[in-house]
């Protein structure tokens, strides 16, 4: 038994072509006429399709070929899912397609109606990793064409069909608004997966929300393709699963065909096209397929299979039926057949040559550009007009209030100056219409802006963070709202492994720009347990490229909140907001009714410089910086006017931003006092960012003498009521550590 089925594969297509028979005279026809009785896919349309699932076969085989050379790193084929050209043929090339990694005979079709791709030619640099790919430029073999609206996707399992979802949601939306978009509102959303990827609680949450849409009589344009080839690497799929699960799938039309017959699945195909195209609803296209020579390059079947289930599935291979069906109807002759096998092999392999000799990414700067953040100089504020401020605003604008507010006040303003300064911003999530969110952060901003920019989702943070990313592919500015930080957790990979990837993965040219806010950290008082008083954000510090930040007071709030979305709709980034729920209300700072915690509105043209901190009490004869954020700033400086009384000066550095963080400002300020604590309200354990800050200074040479501590929350859940505090950084904490750290001699 052969290990390796290349071979196998490959002489069994070939072997039908050199020994078929011919052409059926009962079956010829014309270049024009049906290639079958039941479908209109046209000889020379079969033709064409037949090229592109070459093609795709070819690349496979050359990958692997080229993979044993060490020329290529990437081998996960497409080979036995060649029917899935019939979707790049019938598609328009303005139908976005978000894809999985077996869908090289979808971009081989898809192509063809392309702007200037070379295909043979750029599947191979992307093969070669070579920096001149179009796509990704050389930092992952992904599929994708930017004049075809086909945003690369990397080893995706279901991540991507959230963010489809939310592509095809934004284009109704946007055509009710009379916004621009980069494709005609007609357009349909494609999607594809496999039979194990739909198992994903992502793929199921994209499905779940789309036939959610059809149930609240919202559009929701989106074709579905699971291409089922009843086994994940080497777990098999249930028989007749990908069916009991969908074909009574509420909310979404089912559809169905199967591989070997090729006419049958293009006339499947234009059924379903038709049908959400016309009815702008979402369908679920069941494609039964095989997988070929295993899941990758590395994966040797005979480890799970038996040599006759192989050689079973072997013989299902489509390209047979397929070539079987062009030669007997007389679509093509089997010497030309066999010319167009073998000039597909030359030309990818001039292709792969030409390749290999184009140059690599060689230098750490190249490999992170499009992961770089703006500058502040880079960042422009844009402001409505002044008519427009105060039709918004109901004609008294806030900066002309002399009031100082609380952060809770401040926000639903900053959201209103900017909805009214980009008509493209849009707020969603749960409970923020016209309840106006759980905190009331969202007050007034449904009333004035209405259901089309401001609207309720389900209750799933998969599908709100997805419907952000498609939206802002469809040139949307998305503000979703997760309710609560811990829930952030139940679907940070929309962040981490697509949002927040995208830019990186396109070589910049494709990006999702969007403000994600977040309610959350601790000191609630003792309400809600671990699920509402969260106090660890680490996850999203490790995400290369994010922007993040933390306001402790109001007009930081509106200022941070401008230059968010300044970032993301002038360079397309991600930014996350992270709001201190405790602090929302809070107005008092030492004393009560201070009203010393509430602050004016600022202009409306200021930006909060990006990666740049605030300093409290600074002076020459400070003694200790205290570094902190969010609620721990607050009792910081507290603390600070406790040591004060105690004739101890010292200065507290509130980080603002802890992506990009202001390390050579907290350097700065602990080569001044000598000594620095960080307050850091996160859990000890790599929760929140004094790991991070203390491992800089230390590494400093210029700060070998200083005295470095730190002092963060227990490694615990928060429980309710008064039990909360005993797990919590306290104020008093803050002060003891600060007087004994005050009282140690410094070199």
């Amino acid at each position: 038994m052969s290990i390796r089925r290349e071979g196998p594969v490959t002489e069994r297509l070939l072997t039908l072509l050199r020994e078929h028979p011919g052409t059926d005279p009962a079956l010829a026809g014309g270049p024009f006429e049906p290639i079958a009785a039941h479908s209109p896919l046209t000889r020379r349309e079969a033709v064409a399709i037949f090229e592109s699932a070459i093609q795709s076969r070819l690349q496979d085989l050359l990958s692997r070929e080229l993979k044993d050379k060490g020329l290529t790193y990437y081998t996960i084929g497409s080979s036995g899912h060649e029917a899935n050209a019939v979707f790049g043929a019938l598609l328009r090339p303005t139908d976005p397609a978000f894809l999985h990694y077996r869908s090289g005979a979808f971009m081989a079709a898809r192509l063809r109606n392309g702007h200037g791709e070379t295909p043979f030619f750029d599947a191979m640099l992307s093969f070669m990793a070579s920096a001149e790919d179009p796509v990704s430029g050389g930092r992952h073999k992904v599929l994708g064409s930017h004049s075809t609206f086909v945003p690369p996707q990397t080893s995706t399992i279901a991540s991507h069909l959230p963010k489809a979802v939310g592509y095809a949601r934004a284009l109704q939306r946007m055509e009710r608004l009379h916004l621009p978009a980069p494709v005609p509102f007609d357009s349909i959303v494609f999607c594809n997966f496999g039979d194990a990827s739909m198992n994903h609680c992502s793929a199921q949450a994209g499905i779940h929300a789309a036939g959610a849409a059809t149930l609240h009589a919202q559009p929701c344009p989106i074709l579905f393709l699971c291409e089922d080839n009843g086994i994940g690497i080497s777990v098999k799929t249930p028989d007749g699963y990908v069916h009991q699960m969908m074909h009574q799938r509420c909310g979404v039309k089912y559809f169905t065909a199967d591989s070997q017959d090729l006419p049958g699945v293009h006339a499947a195909a234009l059924e379903a096209i038709e049908y959400v195209r016309q009815r702008r609803r979402p369908a679920f296209f069941h494609l039964r397929t095989v997988r070929l020579m295993g899941h990758a390059g590395s994966d040797v079947e005979a480890n799970y299979k038996s040599l006759d289930e192989i050689e079973r599935n072997e013989a299902r291979d489509p390209m047979l039926a397929f070539a079987d069906l062009l030669l007997r109807t007389g679509a093509i002759g089997k010497e030309a057949m066999l010319a167009l096998y073998q000039d597909t092999d030359e030309r990818l392999r001039r292709a792969a040559t030409e390749a290999n000799a184009r140059r690599k990414l060689t230098t750490v700067a190249e490999i992170i550009a499009p992961l770089q953040l703006p500058r502040t100089e880079d960042l422009q504020p844009v402001v409505a007009g002044h008519e427009q401020r105060l039709a918004v605003f109901g004609g008294k604008l806030p900066e002309q209030d002399a009031r100082p507010r609380h952060l809770a006040f401040r926000i639903p303003q900053a959201l209103t100056d900017l909805f009214a300064a980009h008509p493209n911003a849009m707020l969603f999530g749960e409970d923020v219409a016209r309840k106006g969110g759980v905190y009331h952060a969202t007050t007034g901003l449904f009333d004035t802006f209405g259901a089309g920019r401001v609207f309720n989702t389900i209750l799933d943070e998969t599908t709100i963070l997805g419907l952000a990313q498609g939206m802002a592919q469809a040139g949307c500015l998305p503000f979703p709202e997760i309710q609560y930080l811990a829930y952030l957790h139940n679907a940070i990979d929309q962040i981490r492994g697509e949002a927040a990837s995208l830019q990186f993965f396109s070589n910049g040219r494709c990006s999702n720009p969007m403000v994600v806010r977040i309610a959350g950290l601790a000191y609630q008082k003792g309400f809600g347990g671990h699920f509402h008083n969260d106090n660890s954000f680490g996850a999203l510090l490790e995400i290369p490229g994010l922007i993040f930040g933390v306001p402790s007071r109001a007009d930081d709030a509106v200022t941070m909140l401008r230059t968010m979305a300044a970032a993301a709709a002038q360079h397309g980034k991600v930014c996350v907001f992270l709001e201190p729920i405790a602090l929302y209300m809070q107005k008092d700072l030492h004393a009560q009714n201070d009203g010393k915690w509430q602050f004016g509105y600022p202009p409306p043209d200021e930006l909060m410089p990006l990666g740049e901190g605030h300093t409290y009490g600074a002076s020459d004869e400070d003694v200790l910086t205290i570094v902190s954020y969010a609620n721990g700033l607050w009792m910081s400086l507290r603390v600070q006017e406790k040591l004060r009384e105690r004739g101890i000066k010292v200065r507290v550095f509130d980080l603002r931003w802890l992506s990009p963080m202001p390390i050579d400002q907290i350097k700065a300020h602990a080569r001044a006092t000598k000594r620095v604590l960080v307050v850091d309200e996160c859990r000890a354990t790599h929760a929140g960012p004094s790991p991070m800050i203390l491992t800089e200074l230390c590494q400093d040479p210029e700060l070998a003498g200083c005295r470095l501590r730190r002092i963060a929350a227990q490694d615990s859940f928060v429980p309710l009521a008064a039990a909360a505090n005993l797990v919590l950084i306290q104020q008093d904490d803050i002060e003891a550590a600060a007087l004994k750290l005050c009282a140690e001699e410094v070199r």
